[in-house]
């Protein structure tokens, strides 16, 4: 399975109408990167219909497609990376291949569904049992897709039952002045307070003061029972 057959597949599955939908989805250019993204125009579904149509792509051609121009080939990678770290057949070595090629091409991973696609099982499920460092340096990246990785990427903690992450890389971008980073912390916080209520409200006791409204209103939508949940970016 290879990189072009991927790609082949998805222009396959392309139309202009859809390119537009797509086209004003995207947001890859807001950490002020080269503007190299193209858009084929295919809806999410199909892109995520063919990357585990070729789930068994090896990491050498998944580098590839995150080295295209082309934003859902990039899509259909970090896609590919996310259904190999689901699979429970996957070796620890495999998860540490996935989440070494997840970091070291971070920048080709930059848009926020880039990240929320495949930060929870590639980079979260890989550092359960393990260091958590390299989290708090992505929170403090001048990257924002670097620092959504790093509030996204405690999923997988959260549903351990363990958010003492999610609450300690929030408190780092309490000050952060990117809207769709603003927006992750905020979610994230809302899901870490499902587990811990009494946490969250101190939280919010501390920081609110200082957190972007968004924020505010992304983590303390739920507290008491009200409220509606807020999809994130």
């Amino acid at each position: 399975m290879t990189a072009r057959q991927v790609v082949n597949s998805l222009k396959a599955l392309s139309s202009p109408g859809e390119a537009a939908k797509v086209r004003r989805f995207f947001r890859g250019n807001d950490d002020g990167g080269a503007p190299d993204n193209r858009i084929m125009g295919v809806a999410f579904g199909k892109v995520f219909a063919v990357a585990k149509q070729f789930i068994q792509t090896p990491l050498a051609e998944i580098e590839t497609l995150l080295e295209s121009p082309f934003y859902e080939a990039r899509l259909a990678g970090v896609s590919i990376m996310d259904f190999q770290a689901r699979r429970r057949a996957t070796t620890p070595a495999q998860r540490q291949a996935l989440f070494d090629l997840y970091l070291r091409r971070h920048d080709r991973i930059n848009n926020w569904d880039l990240v929320d696609r495949a930060a929870p099982h590639v980079v979260g499920r890989h550092l359960i049992d393990g260091r958590r460092d390299v989290l708090y340096r992505l929170a403090r990246s001048p990257n924002p897709w670097e620092r959504r990785t790093a509030i996204v990427s405690t999923y997988y903690f959260i549903r351990s039952g363990d958010v003492a992450e999610t609450f300690g890389i929030a408190a780092l971008l309490v000050d952060d002045r990117h809207e769709l980073v603003q927006k992750a912390a905020g979610s994230w916080l809302r899901e870490a307070g499902k587990q811990d209520r009494a946490q969250l409200v101190r939280f919010l006791d501390t920081y609110a003061a200082r957190m972007p409204a968004v924020m505010v209103r992304y983590a303390s939508e739920n507290i008491g029972g009200r409220g509606r949940a807020t999809r994130s970016p």
